[in-house]
């Protein structure tokens, strides 16, 4: 009797403990939306560990120089620029200079805008640039303000202001070249910030490629798998969670944005995506679809099938991406094939 005691006693303080964290968490999200902003952005997973950002050549990145940008004072960020693999026996051995000045050759550039958590050196990034690269096209990408070895404080603000200092540099180095732009999950929001004020300012880009993207944040949030097992069971959701994303500052609002950006626009999503689920990346096409401002552009809607796999971060591996680019591009000139 006395150890069927204890054990309750036991088991009934665990209940309790767990019933406290229960409560006690979406109040401390609630009063501190500095944490709700950390999980949004997940600056802090460094995945994957051990990597020195400054050797892309550790990665197999052999034609790739690492350089760093200063947007504003007090920040500093740390850019990868892949060249065409055309270019990949010219490249060994280059410096800086010779790289700024290779943006000059007649190849297209991709501004790729990565999303959270991690950095540039990613996995599924770096075979991105790698496949990229292959079919003729310089791949700049690099690590916002607070993620990787790039320093300052992450915002939604200063995340586009360091999109818009890269796309800067690169057009006052790339002569009369094309420059696209492409982002990924959380780096759609990003891309969609950085093109609206591109359009605004009547500098677009030659186009926008959306990989697995989202309306806007909290649609995203509470479409989550986490979210959607959450709101079954907790009353006040939004309140507690969704709320403090908005108090944050972050909307990343790629709906809302779509409406002001006129530029041609592709967007790549796979149906087994489990992080940011298919029907948004549809729905945010059928919203540019029907805008007036892509009324003289492509707009472009490439679903991958569940069957293929390809979940969230794994369109790079599609046979099909090479021609899906070529047709919604054009060619680039000196495409190389392996």
């Amino acid at each position: 009797l006395y150890r069927r005691y204890g054990l309750w006693f036991r088991l009934r303080k665990l209940i309790i403990w767990l019933l406290g964290v229960y409560i006690a968490i979406p109040f401390l999200v609630k009063l501190c939306p500095a944490i709700q902003a950390k999980l949004v952005f997940l600056n802090f997973v460094r995945v994957p560990y051990f990597i020195d950002l400054k050797r892309p050549q550790d990665q197999g990145l052999n034609h790739t120089c690492n350089y760093y940008l200063q947007p504003e004072e007090d920040v500093t960020i740390g850019v990868w620029h892949t060249v065409p693999a055309a270019l990949w026996k010219n490249a060994r051995g280059k410096d800086q200079l010779w790289f700024e000045d290779a943006l000059g050759s007649s190849h297209p550039v991709i501004l790729y805008l990565h999303g959270n958590a991690g950095t540039r050196g990613g996995d599924h990034r770096v075979e991105l640039y790698k496949v990229l690269s292959s079919l003729g096209y310089h791949v700049v990408t690099f690590d916002y303000r607070g993620w990787g070895d790039s320093i300052g404080s992450p915002s939604e603000r200063g995340m586009t202001y360091d999109a818009l200092h890269v796309f800067d540099w690169i057009k006052a180095r790339s002569g009369d070249n094309a420059v696209y732009i492409w982002g990924h999950s959380l780096g759609t929001g990003v891309a969609t910030n950085l093109v609206r004020r591109l359009c605004e300012r009547e500098t677009p880009p030659d186009a926008l490629i959306l990989e697995s993207p989202f309306t806007n944040i909290r649609e995203e949030a509470r479409s989550h798998p986490f979210s959607v097992a959450s709101t079954q069971y907790f009353p006040g959701f939004d309140w507690f969670f969704l709320d403090p994303i908005t108090t944050s500052g972050i909307k990343f609002a790629n709906d809302e944005n779509v409406k002001y950006i006129s530029c041609s626009l592709l967007i790549l999503h796979a149906e087994d995506d489990p992080v940011v689920p298919f029907h948004l990346g549809k729905k945010l096409y059928n919203i540019a679809a029907t805008s007036r401002s892509f009324r003289d552009y492509k707009v472009q809607f490439v679903p991958f099938h569940t069957d293929l796999g390809y979940r969230h971060k794994y369109i790079y591996r599609s046979p099909e991406l090479p021609r899906i680019l070529r047709e919604f591009l054009g060619k680039p000139e000196h495409e190389h094939h392996h």
